[in-house]
């Protein structure tokens, strides 16, 4: 039995199947997502959206869905569906689908009277075309196929209005056509493995409706265009590859490209390997250089979500060479602001004042994974460098402290953590001053810093500067923020000292060196499993602190007041469980594999096969926020990963 499959029961009741959706990508931009009943619930869904490079680095949705009708007798059984303004449902194709199969590729089965057709959906590796292979597996009487295809080409956050600036013209290609709605696009080309009838129908179709975004309290209705559709005959036993793409194929090689993609993937036959796939989605390659994306579907490129996620996205996959590629593309974009102030316009974020940290933590876990001597032969320079620079004072909002050895940062009057909600530009969480994240993982940087300097002569006289560094902020971290409950302040702004519970501290009692004792670390470990812990992660404020809003709902403004008082959140969980295992060891194993069960749920959940950006913080714990996010299957991957390092 496939591990990811669904029946008829669940798929024709939509308020059930519609919560559900799913996301394919071609690890260098592009992206097809849906819910499992095809109706399009966002704006950013669609079945071919892709990054327009000359353009902006955003993504754009070409074809928004594609609807297909089965025709027997000369009766049209159409299988698309779509919501249109208030709240009708049209045509209704959900009540002939009878299975849903995820396994290797996501597999639709449909039963009209006694025809049975499947499809099937891939994307091309590293190229902006999806295939759609049909096969009629059953059938009493001659078939026909119907396929009407839907164009928006609007960026993916906005909606398209019906126009008279389209351009209505479609080209003739070989079994298809192409479409260039507007200048400045690329061409859509739609082409068969067999050869189509082409029906001139333009039609603008208005009025669709996006549930999804109506619930977020954002613009959610939008007309599309269809030019018309193609008829094509089919056998019993026969398949057609239906492909979308901004390139002219060949027909005669879809099958072969089909069945070449296909034999590539890894079947989504565990919990592990879910997230191994979910985690390859997020690899964007853009010529020489290599990115994460930091979810989907409106997820872009940003420095701290990069080096966050990064080992649990490639080593804990066992992707060492996608490591060693996106890190050189994060090096390279982070050495030239260290090194010129001057920002990327690729990576976002890049000038953030703990982006060096978290740079050095994935060195780290690179060393842990790959071993000590190849990252000191690949990443010392980079880690001598980052310390220095900060060391010198020479970040913008970065200081060293002369008296305590400890970071500052200003951070009142825009975010500067991963806590980075914003009303107006300004901060929600207005974390300034000595933040407790930002200071464990500066003496864990500094710490990882000598153990990189061992052996090598030239930087004995740094590495004692590092050494000497570590010592001095070590005690005046535990005076600054541990406090007499056993917690750790969440940051200390002057006379201030934020006594709310968060989870940074668990960051702090995660980490290979932190300044604390293991009897210290066990202290704050109990109050974050106390007050934090939920299935999902660990919230982003204590239910006993003032302000816990624990459901991510409502209007735009309400949702960014709610985003980290009180959600959870599944990354925190990699360094929750590296702090229960350094303080019991062996016998906190079977704990943390049990904590895995609520990710495990949620793998037919949501974006079936992988992690919300965000869960509500009460039960019964729905996600929310983007439908899959890299830092969250990163850690849950790597806490997978440090269980079997324990149990082998």
């Amino acid at each position: 039995m496939s591990y990811l499959k669904f029946d008829k029961n669940l798929l024709i009741n939509l308020e059930q199947s519609l919560p559900k959706e799913l996301l394919r990508t071609n690890q260098a931009g592009a992206y097809h997502c849906t819910t499992l009943a095809g109706c399009n619930t966002r704006k950013q869904h669609g079945l071919l959206v892709i990054p327009v490079p000359e353009l902006d680095n955003k993504s754009y949705v070409l074809l928004s869905s594609l609807d297909e009708t089965v025709i027997q007798h000369g009766a049209p059984f159409n299988l698309g569906l779509h919501r249109y303004q208030g709240g009708v449902y049209n045509p209704n194709g959900h009540k002939y689908i009878r299975e849903f199969d995820c396994e290797k590729v996501p597999k639709m089965t449909y039963r009209v009277g006694g025809v049975i057709l499947t499809k099937e959906k891939v994307f091309i590796s590293h190229e902006n075309r999806i295939l759609i292979k049909y096969t009629l597996v059953e059938a009493h009487s001659p078939t026909t196929l119907r396929f009407r295809p839907f164009l928006a080409f609007r960026e993916s956050n906005a909606l398209c209005v019906a126009n008279d600036a389209i351009n209505r013209n479609v080209v003739q290609v070989e079994n298809g056509i192409a479409s260039r709605l507007y200048e400045g696009f690329p061409t859509l080309y739609m082409q068969m493995s067999h050869k189509p009838t082409w029906v001139d129908e333009p039609n603008w179709y208005k009025g669709i409706e996006y549930v999804k975004d109506l619930e977020r309290g954002v613009p959610y209705c939008e007309d599309l265009w269809v030019p018309g559709y193609f008829e094509v005959p089919i056998r019993k036993g026969e398949s057609i590859i239906f492909s979308a793409g901004i390139s002219e194929v060949k027909p005669r090689n879809l099958k072969k490209m089909y069945e070449a993609e296909v034999a590539g993937r890894t079947p989504r036959s565990s919990f592990f390997n879910c997230l191994k796939n979910s985690a390859k989605q997020f690899y964007q390659k853009d010529g020489d250089n290599m990115y994460i994306i930091s979810g989907y579907p409106w997820g872009v490129v940003l420095a701290r979500n990069t080096f966050m996620s990064l080992p649990g996205l490639t080593l804990a996959i066992d992707h060492k060479a996608d490591f060693e590629a996106i890190m050189a593309t994060g090096i390279k974009a982070l050495t030239h602001f260290m090194d010129s102030g001057k920002t990327s316009n690729r990576i976002q974020g890049i000038d953030l004042p703990d982006i060096p940290l978290w740079a050095i933590w994935a060195v780290q876990q690179y060393a842990k994974t790959i071993g000590i001597e190849e990252a000191k032969e690949r990443y010392t320079e980079f880690v001598t460098t980052a310390l220095d620079y900060i060391l010198a004072d020479r970040h913008p909002n970065l200081k060293v402290d002369p008296e305590n050895g400890l970071l500052l940062t200003e951070g009142t009057e825009s975010p500067v953590s991963w806590m980075n909600a914003n009303m107006g530009g300004r901060p929600v969480i207005p974390r300034s001053g000595y933040l407790v994240e930002f200071n464990a993982l500066w003496y864990n940087a500094l710490v990882m810093g000598t153990r990189l300097a061992e052996g090598n002569e030239a930087l004995a006289g740094r590495a004692q500067a590092w050494a000497e560094a570590a010592e001095k902020m070590k005690q005046p971290f535990i005076d600054m923020f541990l406090n007499d409950s056993g917690y750790l302040y969440d940051y200390v702004d002057g006379r201030y000292a934020s006594p709310e519970v968060r989870p940074n501290m668990a960051v702090a009692i995660g980490l290979d060196y932190s300044p604390l004792d293991r009897r210290q670390r066990k202290g704050v470990l109990d109050i974050v499993t106390r007050e934090l812990l939920t299935p999902k992660g660990l919230r982003t404020l204590s239910p006993k602190s003032y302000g816990y809003r624990p459901f991510y709902l409502g209007s735009p403004q309400e949702r960014e007041q709610a985003l980290h008082q009180g959600p959870a959140r599944p990354w925190l969980m990699g360094f929750y469980a590296e702090a229960y295992l350094k303080v019991f060891g062996m016998s906190g194993v079977g704990y943390i594999d049990r904590m895995l069960i609520g990710f495990e749920d949620e793998m037919s959940e949501g974006c079936i096969g992988s992690l919300s950006q965000l869960y509500d913080g009460n039960p019964p714990f729905r996600g929310r926020g983007a439908v899959s996010h890299a830092t969250n299957v990163a850690e849950v991957l790597r806490t997978v990963r440090l269980i079997k390092r324990f149990t082998n």
